[in-house]
């Protein structure tokens, strides 16, 4: 069986990539779109941690910060020994595009296929979330929180 490749999901979102870019950055507006609330600490070696319902967390760090442009954490669940925290490798960039933003994500190293599946259709719901939340509306409840 082949390693499983990296989940890469995009999104174009009528947003300028400074607003969006802050959706990854900024607590409160992280958990509009993911989670109920979320600890972040934007500089490389901070926390990123963001809660959906009781006992379930991602956790890792920021590795890589360069606003409004590209973001690389670590990624990993607190309950999953499967994917651990920091285990894996978020890459995020902000491109402007069409008078809004191109983002693309790229997430590195899950360890198979069928976590694989999982994120990506993790990332496909949240992604989604985001455009929303960045455009002004609102995306309702998280599913998952």
């Amino acid at each position: 069986m082949t390693e499983p490749g990296p989940v890469e999901v995009s999104v174009h979102i009528a947003a300028r990539p400074e607003t969006v870019f802050a959706y990854f950055t900024d607590p409160t507006r992280y958990a509009q779109w993911m989670g109920n609330n979320a600890t972040l600490e934007p500089v490389p070696g901070g926390t990123y941690r963001v809660h959906l319902r009781d006992g379930v967390q991602a956790a890792g760090e920021f590795v890589e910060i360069d606003p409004p442009r590209r973001l690389v954490f670590t990624w990993g669940w607190t309950h999953d020994h499967a994917v651990a925290p920091g285990s894996t490798r978020v890459v995020v960039t902000f491109e402007e595009e069409d008078g809004g933003t191109q983002v693309v994500l790229y997430h590195h190293d899950l360890p198979d296929h069928e976590q694989t599946d999982h994120h990506r259709k993790g990332w496909e719901l949240y992604l989604a979330r985001l455009g929303v939340c960045a455009t002004g509306g609102d995306p309702g409840p998280d599913p998952n929180a």
